[in-house]
């Protein structure tokens, strides 16, 4: 499609046509031939083990011809890649034959693979170019590998991304930065069976796999066979087997279990499980465990709840940080911000809690402190929701057992339904500035709606994601009558995603927002039920749009609506509340990042009282 150059000793960057420079593409034939004869002067194989079979959690690329790894790569991506394996393996046979030190030449030689991997990271047929960096980004860096139909090819030994010298430059400042004065033991080996005494730690600190979020071992795969032909032979430990080992991989994934995910599900809790008790088995009595989750699903926080609560762990602490890079294509997906920090320390005794009684005090007083002290922390939307949750699981994991009032047990599931209640009331009643009774006199719908503003701001989301909060609140999103039914629907949907809808798409509807005439009032019920009774939000989207096109008619249109002032304002807070607000960037005024909603909602405030109280006060006069 074009090529792009840069220009030796300047600044900026030469487009060609890619049609008119055909000269450039190498020819397929030759390319063949030359990995042909590297690979039989040197042993080598190019990469054909294969892909994992379609199914398998993230893989979506076999249906379409890609069934080994070396289908990934282009023929001039093949070459390139082999030749650096070639002159890896030569330069530790080099080393030796200079009378390096055994060791020292083993750790350049792994080294020095390293940089293999990062070529090959961004050296696929599956790379994604960065239109506005101008950057490769890696195939696999939202942790799956879909399909791409167009892709870019670096020029491996040039400057742009992706090149060799630069993974191996990457590599040499990770290694400065990393020098310490203390040197790490690692060891390979099963976490539910550790080579440690009893009662012989201060810490376990663990980042797990995070149910079915990842197929970390599959993904591995795609550097691993790179690896076993660099250094393969310095490490035959860890490089025998066709592809890393999978059979006990703690992750929940269907394919390996008949397609079952409940069998899936269950075993991969059972895993998680038998792994905390090897760490409670080693820790010493006052030893803490860390546990860093992200994972946005009830199910996958349930199992882990259950595997450490079973484990006999009490979750004393939860705090979000900020882990990840920015940038690059995690930056592009809806997605934690930050990874949930639960701190977790061995139970001593056995407790049976009464939820009424013990837990859900306790669990309201954790959620309102937290949510206050995040807020003031500048934690907001999905992040501040999680971390709440998890700092709510200290009032459940110190029990052994919790009861309901009837003495059945209630379960990880039904907890962090709770959990979420409280979250939800949490921020309607704190960090919206409302009281509870203010609260529950404003419409489901609406709530729903300020708290998807909160969260999501106007990012498209995952249906799931936004039913999980809607089944929060206490109302449907999809089907007949859900908020994303009829012509007036609160919220969009386009297959399995959804997004809010602002005022300038719903509030030209001259129906939007009025109240039913004495005549209609028999199908009231029905219209609740279908969701075309006016709401708190109906009413101001209304408003906010007859405000900017036809403000004259603002006065007719509340007489007709006959909204709760004082709800209706608390509404209009809410949504002009800062926690909704982007952050501005450097040289920025704070209200250039304001949403045109949140613009709108500014001018109303501004006049409250003369284009909505005095207009009702007239019209009921």
């Amino acid at each position: 499609m074009a090529i792009v150059c840069t220009n030796s000793g300047e600044k900026g960057k030469t487009y060609l046509s890619g049609k008119s420079y055909n000269s450039y593409i190498p020819d397929e034939v030759d390319l063949k031939s030359r990995i042909y004869k590297l690979c039989v002067e040197t042993s080598l194989t190019i990469p054909n083990e294969p892909l994992p079979n379609y199914g398998v959690l993230g893989f979506r690329v076999q249906p379409y011809g890609l069934v080994k790894w070396s289908d990934l790569f282009t023929s001039r991506q093949l070459l390139s890649l082999m030749t650096f394996v070639k002159w890896v393996k030569l330069a530790h046979q080099e080393m030796l034959q200079q009378g390096y030190e055994e060791g020292l030449g083993k750790a350049i030689g792994t080294y020095l693979s390293l940089a293999i991997t990062k070529s090959a990271n961004r050296g696929s047929n599956l790379g994604v170019y960065h239109t506005g960096r101008e950057t490769i980004e890696s195939p696999i860096s939202n942790g799956r590998l879909p399909m791409c139909w167009d892709f870019p090819e670096t020029n491996p030994v040039g400057s742009g991304s992706g090149n060799w010298l630069d993974g191996l430059t990457w590599t040499i400042q990770t290694l400065r930065n990393l020098v310490i004065s203390n040197v790490a033991i690692a060891k390979r080996q099963p976490c539910q069976r550790l080579d440690l005494p009893d009662s012989s730690i201060e810490a376990v600190i663990t980042d797990p796999p995070y149910f079915d979020a990842v197929p970390y071992a599959d993904l591995s795969d795609y550097f691993y066979v790179w690896l076993k032909r660099s250094i393969g032979h310095l490490y035959p430990e860890h490089f025998s087997s066709q592809l890393t080992p999978k059979k006990n991989e703690a992750i929940m994934e269907a394919s390996r279990h008949g397609g079952d995910k409940k069998k899936a599900a269950q075993a991969y809790e059972e895993m998680m499980h038998k792994a905390f008790c090897e760490a409670s088995r080693v820790l010493k009595p006052g030893g803490m465990m860390l546990v860093v989750y992200a994972h946005k699903t009830t199910a996958g926080w349930s199992t882990l709840i259950d595997s450490l609560r079973r484990a006999k762990f009490t979750i004393t602490e939860a705090w979000p940080l900020d882990t990840e890079q920015q940038g690059g294509l995690r930056s592009l997906r809806a997605s934690l911000a930050s990874s949930i920090f639960l701190v977790s320390r061995k139970r001593t005794d056995a407790k049976i809690g009464d939820y009424a009684m013990d837990v859900r005090p306790l669990l309201s007083e954790i959620i309102r402190d937290r949510v206050k002290t995040l807020m003031a922390e500048g934690v907001t939307g999905a992040d501040l929701v999680i971390a709440c949750i998890g700092a709510g699981l200290r009032a459940y994991t110190q029990y052994d057992r919790v009861e309901l009032p009837n003495g059945d047990e209630l379960e990880a599931n039904s907890f962090l339904d709770e959990v979420q209640k409280e979250v939800l009331e949490a921020v309607l009643t704190d960090v919206l500035l409302c009281d509870k009774k203010g609260v529950s006199a404003v419409d489901k719908p609406t709530q729903y709606y300020i708290l998807g503003r909160y969260e999501y701001k106007e990012a498209i989301v995952e249906f799931d994601e936004a039913n999980t909060l809607a089944r929060g609140v206490g109302v449907e999103l999809d089907g007949a009558g859900g908020l994303t039914d009829g012509k007036l629907a609160l919220v969009k949907k386009n297959k399995n995603k959804v997004q809010l809808r602002d005022y300038t798409e719903r509030g030209a509807d001259a129906d939007l927002g009025i109240q039913k005439t004495e005549k209609q009032q028999q199908f009231n019920v029905k219209a609740q039920a279908i969701g075309t009774a006016p709401t708190l939000i109906d009413i101001l989207h209304r408003l906010l749009w007859l405000q900017e096109n036809k403000p004259q008619e603002i006065g007719n249109f509340l007489t007709l609506s006959q909204p709760d002032a004082t709800q209706l304002r608390l509404v209009a807070q809410a949504l002009a509340g800062r926690a909704l607000t982007k952050e501005a960037g450097a040289g920025e005024a704070l209200t250039t990042n304001r949403t045109k909603e949140q613009q709108q909602i500014d001018t109303l405030l501004a006049s409250w009282k003369r284009v909505v109280e005095e207009n009702l006060f007239t019209q009921r006069k």
